[in-house]
């Protein structure tokens, strides 16, 4: 199975975008995002509108 590498920024708190970056096997890039927005969400209680991706691209072996 492929890994995707998922890049953005959420909503940390007053005015302050914290980035991210998380690595996930996934059989394709939009269900890499789709975990990506679970995980951020449901770890820091950021709505999905609070989330932004910037990039979902394969992670070279």
């Amino acid at each position: 199975m492929p890994s995707w590498t998922v890049a953005g920024e959420f909503y940390a708190r007053r005015n302050d975008w914290q980035a991210f970056a998380k690595v996930r096997e996934a059989p394709t890039a939009e269900a890499a995002r789709e975990w990506a927005l679970s995980v951020i969400g449901g770890c820091h209680h950021v709505p999905r509108r609070l989330i932004r991706i910037r990039s979902v691209e394969p992670t070279s072996t």
